[in-house]
């Protein structure tokens, strides 16, 4: 058996979803509404995995209040609410064993102060787990890759690389870091949403892996759309693109949820913004009709898995979706 260690698809199976209570003041316009869009996800994922939620002391009855007791809650000092970019990036070996990657935490380049709790979150729960941390000087996010489990990961060439993250770093040296910390051995660049300043181009707003070799992509059909030329680079980069097995990608598509009513200029509109859970496909929903259509496709796509839509309106007015406040820790 292996000691190398690397980090699984999004879809082999769970241990458990990590999660944080939203908590930042004036983040949200209302604050009761984003709580209840927490919570909503928080269950949906709980019909089918443990769920651990990271509450402020001052919090924890609040949370409780929103969450029930089949969720469990637990104590920490945080910041703000995206496991996805602040918590550990989970990786395994052939022995069973886990450990975590903790990267440098900034606030996707200082946007937000403070944040000095959400830098230590990583570590944190490696330690509360009492599992081994592989630290990395590397200024990153979960929700700036997506890997497929057997070689490959996806980045954005906007991210990692922003003068606001890695200023010392070169590009050849970003992708050797994320090599070593998570056991890929073929990082693939792709093009940043150019609209997306919060994250400043996250690749999980954009793509995402549904098994080796196919990728579901962002879209839009319409080319009056002002959007479509850049889908339409992104497009082309990734069909010029092999994976780590030497692959060309099948490429499927969702389309952006475009007619969503916007709550702010940092609103998420991503249908690819999605959680694996074990046995289900938790995907955001706008209230729009489109969400019948990405139900219908997601469902082709996962015949195996249910499709579970959660409201993520108040959410996704503060920059995220539902893959952006979920971190998955996988089995040892």
């Amino acid at each position: 058996m292996s000691d190398h260690f690397y980090m699984p698809a999004e879809w082999a199976p769970h241990k458990r979803c990590w999660m944080a209570w939203p908590c930042r003041a004036g983040l949200w316009a209302d604050d009761a509404a984003t709580q209840q869009g927490y919570a909503n996800v928080a269950h949906a994922i709980a019909e089918t995995e443990p769920v651990t939620v990271l509450v402020p002391s001052h919090l924890c009855q609040q949370a409780r209040d929103y969450l029930g007791s089949d969720i469990e809650l637990l104590e920490m000092p945080i910041n703000d609410s995206w496991t996805r970019d602040s918590g550990p990036n989970f990786v395994v070996n052939g022995k069973g064993d886990i450990a975590g990657v903790s990267y440098r935490f900034n606030a996707w380049g200082q946007k937000y102060y403070p944040y000095d709790d959400d830098a230590r979150m990583a570590g944190r729960i490696l330690d509360h787990l009492g599992v081994r941390c592989i630290q990395s000087e590397l200024i990153a996010e979960g929700g700036g890759i997506c890997v497929d489990g057997e070689g490959t990961l996806l980045t954005t060439d906007t991210c990692f690389t922003h003068v606001n993250r890695n200023p010392d770093w070169s590009r050849r040296g970003i992708e050797e870091e994320l090599k070593r910390t998570l056991g890929v051995e073929c990082v693939i660049w792709l093009p940043g949403d150019p609209d997306d300043d919060e994250t400043d181009g996250h690749v999980d707003g954009i793509a995402t892996f549904v098994r080796p070799g196919v990728v579901l992509l962002e879209c839009t059909s319409n080319p009056d759309d002002p959007r479509w030329l850049y889908f339409e680079l992104l497009r082309r980069q990734l069909e010029a693109a092999t994976d780590a097995k030497g692959r060309r990608f099948e490429i499927l598509t969702l389309p952006e949820a475009s007619e969503a009513e916007c709550f702010g200029h940092k609103f998420c509109r991503s249908y690819v913004n999605l959680y694996f859970a074990n046995g289900a496909i938790i995907a955001p929903k706008y209230g729009i009709a489109t969400d019948d259509e990405v139900r219908e496709r997601l469902q082709d796509v996962f015949p195996d898995r249910a499709i579970k839509m959660v409201d993520i309106r108040d959410v996704a007015e503060g920059g995220g979706g539902i893959h952006c406040i979920t971190q998955q820790q996988p089995l040892g």
